[in-house]
């Protein structure tokens, strides 16, 4: 009996060496065929920027083509169903904003679970917010923004890029944070509210450091603060929210690569090496700083707990502000 439990042991320790040897043997020859990479966001929307860039440079380091396949609409749902039933060959993968943590609130029913269908491979980047005003709005500093709003309730009134985006819902916190009452008015993009708060069509708006840097520096709309967790280099003397005053203030548009659900392990830890060994690069950084965009390299850990905290922060935020699920 001991000598048959000794040679099961043996048989199933074989197992398990020999089906590592063939996972680390994928692992070397992957990528043997050019990657689909899904974008959910039209071609020059941020996450269609963040995309190519990581995807130029995993081309780069793997010897295969990265092939951008932007598939936007329904807010970057479809893209993120379409990754969830593909293939989990490491052939599909799948760049994601706050996208995935936010649409569960927004929306009745998903084409997919993106806890269960889609596993998290390295956290990428992030893109961070700025609060600005028009130059005719009273206010100097974000305190004195929220006391005339508080002031003035149902009187002041912020753009966005539509319902349930992030800059809606940075606006949204900040109702819920500071207990104000503002006039949400949505545009067709974040860029068409940046322009509104140029001509003065609204007081307010949050929108990225990167799409409002030049108005800002021409002094046609006046920075309150960014929701970054630390100060943005191109605008340094602009402080944070949480050095401005009010604490948990913060929106950053964050990035992160996933695949299909069920994709070999083997091939999960390559893709998060050569993706963290790419934004650790030197000219990868510096690629990303022209574009005001911050590398941000994290674990598939890291990632999947940013979405587990992500996910219900964003719910807290829409059930404040009784955004009603589509």
């Amino acid at each position: 009996m001991r000598t048959w439990t000794c040679f099961a042991a043996a048989c199933a320790a074989a197992t398990l060496l020999a089906g590592a040897a063939v996972e680390s043997a994928r692992a070397q020859s992957y990528p043997a065929k050019p990657v689909r990479l899904i974008v959910p966001f039209p071609a020059g929307s941020p996450s269609d920027i963040v995309s190519r860039t990581v995807g130029q440079k995993l081309s780069e380091l793997m010897g295969q083509n990265f092939i951008p396949d932007n598939r936007p609409g329904a807010g970057g749902t479809l893209a993120l169903g379409l990754a969830a039933a593909a293939v989990p060959d490491g052939y599909t993968v799948l760049v994601s904003s706050p996208t995935i943590a936010i649409s569960p609130s927004l929306y009745k029913k998903l084409p997919y679970d993106g806890m269960k269908d889609l596993a998290p491979v390295a956290r990428l980047a992030s893109i961070e917010n700025v609060m600005i005003v028009h130059p005719s709005v009273p206010a100097k500093t974000l305190k004195e923004f929220v006391a005339l709003a508080r002031a003035r309730p149902g009187v002041l009134n912020y753009g966005s890029g539509g319902a349930g985006t992030t800059n809606h819902l940075a606006n949204e916190l900040l109702k819920h944070l500071e207990k104000i009452n503002m006039v949400h008015v949505p545009y067709k993009g974040a860029t068409l509210a940046g322009v509104a708060a140029v001509s003065g069509e609204v007081d307010e708006v949050i929108v990225s450091v990167a799409s409002i840097l030049p108005l800002i520096r021409q002094g046609k709309v006046r920075p309150l603060a960014v929701l970054s967790r630390s100060r943005v280099a191109s605008l340094p003397d602009v402080p944070t929210a949480e050095e401005a005053g009010i604490t948990g203030f913060q929106m950053s548009i964050w990035y992160g690569l996933f695949v299909p659900a069920g994709t070999p392990q083997a091939i999960v830890t390559r893709l998060h090496q050569e993706a963290t060994k790419g934004l650790d690069s030197p000219d990868m950084k510096k690629r990303l700083a022209t574009m005001s965009i911050e590398p941000w390299p994290g674990t598939p850990e890291e990632l999947r707990e940013l979405v587990r905290s992500e996910t219900a922060r964003f719910a807290t935020i829409i059930k404040s502000a009784g955004i009603k699920q589509q």
